[in-house]
């Protein structure tokens, strides 16, 4: 889609899981363009750069960094600490553009389209900006990143693929366990354990990643892991398909 020059541009762009170097051509040119890059700022990053920055000053290191707060101790709802990160994080966006900016880019880890909260940011600053364009850059998210490590195809042939956050309840990921060839869970961290018992019970293998493309990266198989193990936030599972020896067997 093309925009008139004159618009103001806000871009929502995906960094990918980690590794600084699974971040596209055209990402990097937008952070390096950008007027402003709006960051998340979590509990976890401090006073320091949070995942998604280090990514950004790693590919654009002269970008204009604006750091937004974001929590991670809310798991589901639209609570009021979630509220008011989205208002900041617009704020923050309709501030730069009131203040001359024609392009401002929120980086967030992994994708943009995947349980992202560029969505949230955008919705409220069109509400009291309706003249800015939105532009979305994907990423390559944490399900691709670990597959590809963990040397695990997502699909073959006919498989399905599900994507699952924890935080929606063990009963949904039954329920995707039984009616999906490969399953993927977000979101995990603290319900670890329950995640192990659920994909024990269906008898499915999976490999736990955590801290994907970063030196502190982790690659647990089920097999390995301890029943009562916890994970990070930022944790993926991914249960592939049962597959036979044949290669192309699911075609």
């Amino acid at each position: 889609m093309t925009h008139p020059p004159s618009q103001p541009r806000l871009i929502g762009i995906g960094v990918g899981p980690g590794d600084p170097d699974l971040i596209t051509l055209k990402a990097t040119r937008a952070l390096e363009i950008a007027d402003a890059v709006l960051v998340p700022a979590t509990e976890e990053s401090g006073d320091g750069p949070g995942r998604a920055e280090q990514i950004v000053l790693a590919n654009a290191p002269d970008a204009r960094i604006v750091r937004v707060p974001f929590s991670m101790a809310d798991r589901s709802g639209v609570s009021p600490r979630r509220k008011a990160a989205w208002l900041a994080s617009a704020t923050a966006a309709v501030d730069a553009f009131d203040d001359g900016a024609r392009c401002v880019a929120f980086a967030t880890v992994g994708d943009p389209s995947v349980y992202s909260t560029f969505s949230y940011l955008a919705a409220h600053v069109l509400e009291r900006r309706p003249d800015v364009a939105v532009e979305v850059i994907p990423g390559i998210t944490a399900m691709q990143a670990l597959a590809a490590t963990s040397r695990t195809p997502l699909v073959e042939g006919t498989e399905t693929l599900a994507l699952v956050p924890v935080t929606a309840g063990l009963d949904a990921l039954e329920r995707v366990l039984d009616a999906v060839d490969t399953v993927v869970a977000y979101k995990g961290g603290r319900r670890m354990p329950e995640v192990v018992a659920t994909l024990r019970s269906k008898g499915r293998d999976a490999v736990l990643g955590v801290n994907l493309g970063l030196d502190r990266q982790e690659l647990i198989r089920l097999a390995d892991l301890d029943d009562d193990a916890t994970a990070p936030y930022f944790s993926t599972v991914l249960a592939p398909a049962a597959r036979g020896d044949q290669a192309g067997g699911r075609l």
